[in-house]
Formats: structure tokens, sequence, C-alpha cells
């Protein structure tokens, strides 16, 4: 572990020497994820990516690249984009990147069953704002907004989720 890791600890994530509250999944850790299991997967999780809304937010990092209003995520188990990035038109199931809510306005990405996904092993686990504090997540990190841009300014392409 280095001071750039976010490790998930029963109080909350330690990254650079401070501990912030979150939320995870409604079911737990698990150690066999499943797609819409609702738990947050154990084990090392590289940051791969950044996403954000550029028309809500400026870029956090030079790395970030911003949601598209054509953005989402496959989280169809029987199609070849599987947990990843697709856009519209796309007929199959997904979730849309581009959200009328704040939650995605800016989206860590881990390489959670990704690049080469297995099918129902779950897609995409993110690093996102929280709906509120408290309330879980389908198997995501959620932080508050402040928390999670304070986060995200200071991640590195070497940070890990350690859960």
């Amino acid at each position: 572990m280095t001071p750039d890791d976010l490790v998930l600890t029963r109080r909350g994530v330690r990254f650079q020497g401070r501990l912030y509250p979150c939320t995870i999944g409604k079911t737990g850790v698990t150690h066999t994820k499943q797609e819409g299991d609702k738990a947050t997967p154990a084990g090392i999780h590289r940051i791969v990516g950044m996403l954000y809304r550029p028309d809500r937010i400026p870029a956090p990092v030079p790395w970030a690249a911003p949601i598209g209003p054509r953005d989402l995520w496959s989280d169809d188990v029987t199609q070849p984009e599987y947990n990843s990035l697709v856009q519209t038109p796309y007929p199959h199931s997904h979730e849309a990147l581009r959200r009328a809510d704040p939650l995605y306005d800016l989206v860590v990405l881990t390489d959670w069953n990704w690049p080469d996904a297995v099918p129902g092993r779950g897609s995409a686990i993110f690093i996102h704002q929280q709906r509120r504090p408290g309330y879980p997540t389908e198997g995501c990190v959620a932080f508050s907004r402040a928390h999670l841009h304070d986060i995200a300014a200071r991640l590195t392409r070497h940070s890990r989720l350690i859960v």
C-alpha cells in the first residue's frame, strides 16, 4: 500500500493521511461478485480513468475525459460491449452516464472486470458521488461531493482502490 491508495476500512476510506466517510454496496463486501448482487468486490482495483461532466464541473485532473450526451455504460451480460463505455443508440441494457442528478458528474473508473469482462461477474465499480450520506450503492464506492472532488484532484494513475 502507498499513501496514494484508497483503502476501505470499517470507518471509511483512508487516502493520503485522511479518513473519508463513504458508502458501499447495499449487501456489503463480497469475494464472489456477480452482476446485480449489490455488493462491492473485495480486492485491489487499479484506477484506470476518470470521467466528468464538462457542462457542470471543470476537469479535476488533466487526464480526465468528458462525459458526452451520448455516453452510456453497458451492463448487458449477453453483449460483447458488456462492462464498457458505449454510445446511443444502444438498444441493450445500460446505464446513462449523463444523468439529470449529480451522481455521475464525476466518476472514477476502476479495473473491476475490465478490460476483458467476464459475463455475469459484475459490471463497473465506479467511485462516484453519494445520493446522500449512508445511502448504499449498487456496488460502487461513493463519497460526499466535496470529498469526491478533493480525492479526485489528488488521484494519480498509480492509485488503487483496496477493498
